[in-house]
């Protein structure tokens, strides 16, 4: 019994410690989501400002043959995933990757069909134990991600798309709803059709050399502005997904220190009554 009672204390200890972690693990995540969330948000009138811009570049200079804003034949596909560098986040890497390979299987039939630019270690990790066809790779990004952490990576995608490599450039990462909430999506970047389509009144600007040398500068940017943006965004996802995680974790761990706290004082109670009756046993005897 003493032995019994004794592993349930060690285990009240476990659980309490662990209980300490994850709570920090909580509030940290918690202190850092404000800011990612507002890093997210505060990109956005960024690109739409230069999609507005660049849409009516486009529209007044429709002879302008650009191979980004040029729709072709989809014989190779480019997808740019992003995951977090570490885990403790509940599903937020899984069903990311989960919804990445089952796209490649219901839309490609070999590794010959596509290309994978990879952000975070975890989605690194998990394709090339694979063996998928991984381009190039990112990892060890800071809580805070600034443009330059991720300019290498998304100027490679862009020019493999550029250059003919692949057809289409997609997106595939965690869009930040709420705290609470991120849903795996995946976006298409290139070839950059909508911006010809916006429905913002036209501005008229002059140009200097020309709008097409305008052009040739600003739509590389614009794309890899929408990579960074699914970065920021992709981060405090990952920094909400870690907070509920974490806080489950706590209150699983409350619920488990109960449950062991309830049979130690059971196990502690039979035990004295156990003693009780010997004692009251040997009394009897001696009478």
């Amino acid at each position: 019994m003493a032995k019994g009672m004794r592993d349930i204390k060690r285990q009240i200890k476990s659980k309490q410690s662990m209980k300490q972690i994850t709570r920090a693990m909580e509030m940290i995540a918690a202190s850092r989501l404000k800011k990612a969330q507002d890093a997210a948000l505060a990109s956005r009138p960024y690109a739409d400002k230069l999609k507005e811009v660049i849409s009516n570049v486009a529209a007044g200079t429709r002879d302008v043959q650009h191979p980004m804003l040029q729709k072709r034949e989809i014989k190779k596909t480019g997808y740019l995933v992003i995951t977090s560098d570490r885990g403790m986040a509940g599903g937020y890497n899984s069903n990311l990757l989960r919804k990445l390979t089952q796209t490649l299987q219901s839309k490609h039939k070999s590794f010959d069909e596509y290309s994978l630019f990879v952000i975070g270690r975890k989605g690194r990790d998990f394709l090339t134990k694979r063996g998928y066809p991984v381009v190039e790779e990112v990892v060890g990004l800071s809580d805070s991600p600034k443009f330059s952490d991720i300019k290498t990576i998304a100027n490679a995608a862009v020019r493999y798309f550029e250059e003919g490599h692949c057809d289409e450039l997609i997106l595939v990462y965690n869009q930040f709803i709420n705290a609470l909430s991120q849903r795996p999506i995946e976006k298409s970047v290139l070839p950059l059709v909508e911006v010809e389509d916006s429905g913002h009144a036209r501005t008229e600007y002059e140009y200097e050399p020309s709008a097409e040398k305008v052009l040739e500068v600003l739509l590389p940017k614009y794309a890899e502005t929408l990579v960074y943006s699914a970065v920021l965004e992709a981060k405090a996802g990952e920094f909400g997904a870690r907070m509920t995680a974490m806080g489950n974790a706590s209150k699983n761990a409350s619920k488990l220190i109960s449950s062991l706290t309830l049979q130690y004082n059971r196990a502690r109670q039979a035990a004295i009554t156990q003693e009780i009756s010997e004692i009251v046993a040997g009394a009897n005897a001696q009478v």
